[in-house]
C-alpha cells in the first residue's frame, strides 16, 4: 500500500491547454499524456469548453465539487452530471463539450488504454465499514478525507494505491464523506 498525499501530486495543463489537472497517479510511472496505460487525476473546470481528446482511451468522470456539468457529445448525446450522479463512463476519443451548470467544478477523471487495461469506478458513502477486494490494482480517492483503511488515514485529497490481490475494510464515521474506489485490471 502506498499513500499518495494531495500535496505530493503534480498540477499540469490539460492536454488541450484549456485548464489544469492534478495528476494523482499514472502508469507506468512518468508516462506522458500520450503513452500512459492508465491515469487518475482531478481537474478544476472553471469555464465551458471542449474536453481533451485521448485516442483509444476509456474514461470515467465523477463530479466532486460544484453544481455540475452537462456533457454535450458531438453525436448528439447529452448527459448532466453532479456530485450525486453515478460515475459516468465514455470513450475519451469522442468529441465532447462541457457546459458548467452554475459555476466551477472539480472532477475526478479515470482513464485506461482500451485493449490493454479496463477500469471500474464506484463511490462509497460513509458512515460505516465497507469491505473491499483488490484483484490487481486498486486506487482509493478521498476528496474530503476522513477515511481509514487499516493503519492508514486519508486526509482531504489523499489517495491510497494498492497492488493486489488483497482484502481490506474502508471505514468512515461521517455520513457526508465519499470515497471513490477505482479498480484497474489488465485486459484479458
Amino acid at each position: 500500500m502506498r499513500i499518495i498525499r494531495a500535496a505530493d501530486c503534480r498540477t499540469m495543463p490539460w492536454k488541450n491547454g484549456g485548464g489544469t489537472t492534478t495528476e494523482i497517479v499514472v502508469s507506468p510511472e512518468g508516462a506522458s499524456l500520450s503513452d500512459f496505460d492508465w491515469r487518475v487525476s482531478m481537474a478544476q473546470v472553471d469555464a465551458d469548453g471542449p474536453f481533451s481528446v485521448f485516442i483509444a482511451i476509456d474514461r470515467t468522470l465523477c463530479v466532486l465539487k460544484g453544481k455540475g456539468i452537462r456533457l454535450a457529445f458531438g453525436d448528439g448525446e447529452a448527459v448532466t452530471l453532479d456530485a450525486a450522479s453515478a460515475p459516468f463512463a465514455f470513450a475519451a476519443d469522442r468529441a465532447v463539450e462541457g457546459v458548467l451548470l452554475d459555476g466551477p467544478i472539480v472532477d475526478l477523471n479515470v482513464m485506461s488504454r482500451r485493449g490493454a487495461w479496463t477500469h471500474r469506478v464506484e463511490r462509497l458513502n460513509g458512515p460505516g465499514e465497507h469491505p473491499i477486494t483488490c484483484e490487481a490494482v486498486l486506487l482509493l480517492v478521498a476528496p474530503e478525507g476522513g477515511w481509514r483503511i487499516g493503519d492508514a488515514t486519508l486526509s482531504a485529497g489523499d489517495s491510497l494505491l494498492i497492488h493486489g490481490p488483497d482484502e481490506m475494510a474502508c471505514v468512515s464515521d461521517d455520513a457526508g464523506r465519499a470515497l471513490y474506489v477505482i479498480r484497474l485490471l489488465p485486459a484479458a
